[in-house]
C-alpha cells in the first residue's frame, strides 16, 4: 500500500526503505529454505532464449504492457530480486528520484524490453519497473522488441520450465521424432533427457553396425521409437515392472539400463525379466 504523509520527498525515502526491508526479509527466508541464488533473482533473458533457441527478432514499437508480465532481466539479475526490489542501497538516490517524480505525477520515459511469448525482459528501465511496482501501477509504457524462438514459449513461468524446455529441445535435435511421437518422450528429471539421447544414439550405432548401412538421425529415431521404445514399454507393463511414479521414458531408461547391466546385452528374454523382477524385491 502506498503511503502519503503529505511530503513527497520524505515518502519517496520511506518507499525505498520499505522495499529494501521487504527484499532483505525475503532474502533471509530464502536462505533459511536453502534456495539457490537463482531462485530469488529475475529470470535471465539469455537463459530463456538459449533454452528456446533464438530464431530472429522484430521491433513492435511503443506499447503499454502489464507489469506483472515483466519476469526477467537482460543483465541485472543480481541488482534486483524476482519482484524487482533492489538488492542493495547502491542506487538509492536514483530510485528515490524516480519515486519522487512518480509521487508528483510525472510520467516515466518508456522502458525497453524484449518480449518472449507473453512475457517481458527488461533491457533498460529496471529502476522504473521497480518503482512502478511499489507504487501499485498495473502497466507501463515500453519499447518492445519481440524475440522469435524455435520452441514455442507458451507456458514458461519459472526456471524449472526453462530447464525442461532446454533439455527437451536438445533431445529433439538428437532424437528428431515427429511431434506426436516426441510428445510421448517426457522425462521426469529434465537432465535425464541427455541420458536418453545417448541411449538412442548407442542403439542407432548398433543398428547401423548390424545392418552395415548408414542411417541418418531421423531414421534412427523413427526405428528406435517403433522397434525399441514401444516394445520395451509394452514388455515393462506385461512383466509388471511399472512404477506409477515414472513416465514411460523414465521407465525405459531404468529398465533398459538394468537390462544391459545384468546381461551385458541389448536383448530381451525370460532371464532378463526374471532378474528385473528380483531387483524389485
Amino acid at each position: 500500500m502506498v503511503r502519503d504523509s503529505g511530503s513527497p520527498r520524505a515518502d519517496a525515502e520511506s518507499d525505498f526503505l520499505r522495499v529494501r526491508r521487504g527484499q532483505v526479509m525475503s532474502s533471509l527466508a530464502a536462505w533459511l529454505r536453502r534456495d539457490d541464488d537463482e531462485a530469488v533473482q529475475p529470470l535471465s533473458f539469455t537463459d530463456i532464449v538459449d533454452a528456446l533457441g533464438p530464431r530472429g527478432s522484430r521491433y513492435r514499437g511503443l506499447q503499454v504492457i502489464a507489469i506483472d508480465k515483466i519476469i526477467g532481466s537482460v543483465d541485472k539479475m543480481r541488482e534486483f530480486d524476482h519482484r524487482f526490489r533492489p538488492t542493495s542501497g547502491r542506487h538509492r538516490q536514483r530510485w528515490e528520484r524516480l519515486a519522487l517524480a512518480s509521487r508528483r505525477g510525472e510520467a516515466f520515459p518508456p522502458i525497453e524490453v524484449y518480449q518472449v511469448g507473453s512475457s517481458y525482459f527488461v533491457r533498460d528501465g529496471h529502476h522504473r519497473v521497480s518503482v512502478a511496482r511499489v507504487m501499485g501501477l498495473n502497466s507501463i509504457e515500453a519499447q518492445v522488441t519481440e524475440i522469435e524462438t524455435t520452441v514455442d514459449p507458451s507456458g514458461l513461468e519459472g526456471r524449472g520450465d526453462i530447464e525442461s524446455t532446454h533439455f527437451r529441445r536438445l533431445l529433439g535435435q538428437r532424437v528428431p521424432l515427429p511431434p506426436e511421437d516426441q510428445a510421448a518422450i517426457v522425462c521426469g528429471e529434465p537432465m535425464r533427457s541427455a541420458l536418453l539421447a545417448e541411449m538412442v544414439e548407442a542403439w542407432g550405432c548398433r543398428l547401423m553396425h548390424r545392418e552395415a548401412a548408414y542411417l541418418d538421425r531421423e531414421e534412427v529415431a523413427r526405428r528406435w521409437f517403433d522397434e525399441e521404445f514401444r516394445p520395451t514399454i509394452a514388455l515393462i507393463r506385461d512383466a509388471d515392472l511399472v512404477d506409477r511414479r515414472e513416465t514411460d521414458a523414465d521407465a525405459y531408461i531404468r529398465v533398459a539400463g538394468e537390462r544391459y547391466r545384468l546381461i551385458r546385452a541389448h536383448v530381451w528374454n525370460e532371464e532378463v525379466i526374471r532378474r528385473l523382477r528380483e531387483q524389485r524385491r
